[in-house]
């Protein structure tokens, strides 16, 4: 049906019909605009397909939901994580809801129901892999006349960056709770994740065979961003990387765990770090040590493309979140590469 209003001296006529994209016009006049609406009325009755609604009645959000994650999502390399976030939908009960009567206020109800429950940037990716389902069944699958009850969710506020770093006696306090079991496994990543700036699945992936100890370099062929990249290696590093090979001479991979194992053995070991004294140590998260390589990096004096190339960002301003420089660090710098004063 058609919905008149008059907006800024001009009349703005709408046309809406279940299952179809609105139609919006304005017009000087009513008369015209009431015109123009029983056209697009007539020609919608004669051209579009009376079972298309239909169909969109028969069809959940669950069943867009599941093609998606088992056609869509099996390309991805973040695979297993979002197969749980579609999953967590699927348990949601607006998921059982037909598209045709799916509405942008079902999303904004969970939307601030999530809020109360998570992060902004949490609620910002699920609304974003929803956004994305309901457009590939737009734009690819057989429901171009559906509309995409996301596009018009407001997103909440991006969390600030973390600016976390080692604080003093942090890494300390990781080695020494790290000495209380007889694998090596996580203080090597410890220390080899602050020497690379390599991501935690990088880590775990690898390979002896990308592994270059005479160069001295790296080669990471898969990547966040799909862009495999090749570091250079500190002494520090090498000297991991041999400690790794003696223990694992005979395995393709440097560090034989999974990335869940991996993560319980981090969690074990902050707790434990904790238990010793040192204090606020909980909060420090594994992709932390990232920060402070990149951070001590640019601390080093390297560049920012110098840095990128280690680190593998391909977004200059991305780079410059991962870099919190420590004030004392920079006024030594000042203190010794700037004239006396009392010179001037």
């Amino acid at each position: 049906m058609a919905s008149l209003r008059l907006r800024n001296g001009k009349w703005q006529v709408q046309v809406r019909r279940l299952g179809y994209q609105s139609r919006t016009q304005s017009f000087l006049t009513k008369c015209d605009a009431q015109r123009w609406a029983r056209h697009v009325e007539i020609e919608l009755d004669r051209t579009l397909i009376p079972n298309d609604v239909r169909a969109l009645s028969k069809v959940t959000v669950a069943d867009l939901l599941i093609r998606y994650r088992d056609n869509v999502t099996i390309g991805k390399r973040g695979i297993e994580s979002e197969r749980k976030r579609i999953d967590s939908f699927l348990r949601q009960k607006w998921s059982d809801t037909p598209i045709s009567r799916i509405h942008t206020r079902d999303f904004i109800e969970y939307r601030d129901d999530r809020l109360r429950l998570v992060g902004p940037g949490t609620v910002i990716r699920e609304l974003g892999l929803l956004r994305s389902v309901f457009e590939t069944a737009r734009r690819e699958w057989e429901f171009s006349s559906l509309e995409n009850p996301i596009a018009s969710v407001r997103k909440p506020k991006a969390p600030a960056g973390r600016e976390r770093r080692l604080e003093r006696g942090e890494l300390e306090g990781l080695r020494t709770a790290c000495k209380t079991v007889a694998n090596r496994l996580l203080i090597d990543a410890i220390h080899l994740a602050i020497e690379t700036g390599m991501r935690r699945g990088e880590l775990l992936a690898i390979r002896w065979k990308d592994v270059n100890l005479d160069t001295g370099v790296l080669h990471i062929p898969t990547t966040k961003t799909g862009m495999p990249r090749t570091i250079p290696l500190t002494e520090r590093a090498r000297e991991i990387l041999r400690g790794r090979r003696s223990l694992a001479a005979n395995s393709e991979r440097a560090f034989l765990t999974s990335a869940n194992g991996f993560r319980l053995a981090w969690e074990r070991c902050k707790r434990r770090a904790e238990r010793a004294g040192c204090g606020g140590i909980y909060s420090l998260r594994f992709h932390d040590l990232r920060h402070e390589a990149v951070s001590r990096f640019f601390e080093m004096g390297l560049n920012p493309a110098e840095v990128a190339s280690i680190s593998g960002h391909k977004d200059l301003r991305m780079l410059m979140r991962y870099t919190h420089l420590k004030p004392e660090i920079l006024a030594a710098k000042l203190a010794s590469q700037l004239p006396n004063s009392s010179g001037v």
